[in-house]
């Protein structure tokens, strides 16, 4: 057993509980190790000291931010044999997976701290006054993005390292200013406390302040309401179902000081193949949507769970291919049993259904939450009489839908709810002719890819990661690249402020050497 198991409260360490929860080997069913439930007052003082550290941290550089964050993924990479065996434990996922999650982890890190280091996110605006103006003098008024406060984030089941304790949501905010207490997945207990002890070894070594980032470990519905109702706490992050997303939700808005909720729920990111590209890419049409639908054991935000067709003369052909590839695919370990349930009765619910046929399955070997691959064919009149076919089944499965015409299916996609992603494959002719389809889909999706798979999500400045109800809450935002750090600030204006009692960002002098938008023109230069 590993003897970790305490609440990382800032600097120090606590087990004020009796009640204990354990750390699981999700292919074995072996206790891994235990750890003290938070208690009440725990949570109180992880919140009292993001709120006292928010005070200090507020102010400090972006440089020395930066700092910290590089200094974090400094630490993760210290601890890599130990990380790496741990968490393939706990989630049931290979080596080269973690590793491959490792890497992205460390990259968001280091991406925040070159974003703050540049310094243009901040989006400082200038007008200088103009006492001469008529029929009013103009007053000097200068804006910036200011931090929220402490802010919640939930650590996520599907990428225990990347959208977790050190994930995107935790860089973001503590690259926005913001103090971090983080609410440990129950399904990667001791991966996340190797990941809290390394955040809070580069604090230290930083010389951030003590409660700038905090870790506690409880049961989910219990802790994660004292958390969100908790009055210091200032926004909410968090990757995972629909029902605990829009749970939390209802939960912060309904606070007596409503605050912002980023959930990120699920998608099914359908995918649309057009008539020209059937008749021309079948095959490899055929092969990368396999892959797509069962990578990472169907377990990723961007899988897609809904493929749609046109019949015609090349449908056949293709249908064909995709049955003999999606034999091929493997099924593997889900993350936890709780998953591996939901998605065994989710299976067999759509197996039941009138109308729906099984097309293929994966490769199979029976043994403890392993999930067997299944590819679903129906129907688009199906679709109006059982919408929920088109909701997300979270694991390596998706449905094909064959439409009966173009209308039929601009009709599908104009009934389409929100989603992360949705790809059209379609030749330069396809794409042309069905731009009507395009149009729709950018009103529903937070990305729409062209003759590619939504499966493998850059990290950069340009990505979306978000989209709208019911894929997120917020559908302004994004959870992945540099524009997630928007999510926690907000901006604060000065009228008149005395040039010595401005943020450096917004003297005269421009201290920090950053891009300025004065007076409408976008430049480096001192105002004089």
């Amino acid at each position: 057993m590993i003897n970790v198991g305490k609440q990382i409260i800032g600097f120090e360490t606590s087990a004020d509980a009796r009640e204990m929860i354990s750390s699981i080997n999700t292919s074995t069913g072996e206790k891994m190790a235990s750890f003290s439930v938070a208690t009440i007052t725990e949570v109180d003082r992880a919140v009292e000291k993001a709120t006292a550290a928010f005070q200090i941290y507020r102010k400090i550089s972006g440089v020395r931010k930066a700092e910290f964050l590089e200094a974090i993924a400094d630490e993760i990479i210290g601890i890599e044999d130990e990380l790496i065996t741990i968490c393939c434990a706990e989630s049931g996922l290979p080596k080269g997976r973690i590793e491959g999650e490792r890497g992205r982890t460390v990259g968001q890190l280091k991406l925040f701290a070159d974003l703050l280091k540049e310094g243009s996110w901040l989006d400082a605006r200038i007008e200088t006054a103009n006492s001469e103006r008529v029929p009013l003098p103009k007053p000097d008024i200068r804006s910036m993005q200011m931090p929220f406060g402490p802010v919640l984030v939930f650590g996520a089941s599907n990428f225990p390292l990347a959208f977790s304790v050190a994930g995107g949501d935790t860089a973001s905010a503590l690259a926005a200013g913001c103090c971090v207490v983080v609410k440990a997945h129950p399904a990667h207990l001791a991966t996340s406390s190797l990941i809290g002890k390394a955040i809070n070894k580069a604090a230290i070594s930083t010389e951030m302040p003590d409660g700038v980032f905090s870790l506690l470990f409880g049961d989910g519905p219990v802790l994660g309401g004292l958390l969100v109702k908790h009055p210091d706490i200032k926004a909410v992050a968090f990757t995972g179902s629909f029902g605990a997303g829009k749970a939390i939700y209802d939960m912060a808005v309904r606070r007596e000081t409503p605050i912002p909720v980023y959930a990120e729920m699920g998608s099914t990111n359908p995918v649309f193949i057009l008539p020209q590209a059937l008749l021309e890419k079948s095959q490899s049409l055929a092969n990368g949507f396999s892959g797509s639908v069962t990578l990472g054991i169907g377990q990723f935000c961007t899988n897609p769970g809904m493929l749609i067709y046109e019949s015609a003369d090349a449908a056949p052909g293709f249908i064909q291919k995709l049955e003999e590839e999606f034999r091929q695919t493997s099924g593997g370990v889900m993350l936890t049993g709780d998953i591996y349930k939901s998605y065994t009765a989710g299976v067999e619910k759509r197996s039941g259904m009138s109308g729906v046929e099984t097309l293929a399955k994966g490769n199979y070997t029976a043994n403890l939450n392993v999930a067997s691959p299944i590819l679903f064919k129906i129907k688009s009149d199906l679709l109006k009489i059982h919408p929920d076919l088109s909701e997300e089944l979270f694991g390596p499965s998706s449905v094909i839908v064959e439409a009966n015409s173009k209308k039929d299916i601009i009709e599908i996609a104009k009934n389409l709810s929100g989603h992360l992603t949705a790809t059209v494959h379609g030749t330069d002719s396809d794409l042309v002719e069905y731009k009507d389809l395009l149009d729709i889909l950018e009103q529903k999706v937070g990305r729409l890819l062209i003759n590619g798979f939504p499966t493998g999500v850059e990290v950069c400045s340009a990505m979306v990661h978000g989209g709208p109800f019911p894929a997120t809450t917020d559908q302004k935002t994004t959870s992945v690249g540099t524009a997630a750090i928007d999510r926690f600030t907000r901006p604060v204006c000065y009228q008149n402020m005395p040039d010595k009692l401005l943020p450096d960002e917004l003297k005269n002098e421009n201290p920090l050497s950053i891009w300025r938008l004065v007076n409408g023109n976008l430049n480096k230069e001192v105002i004089k």
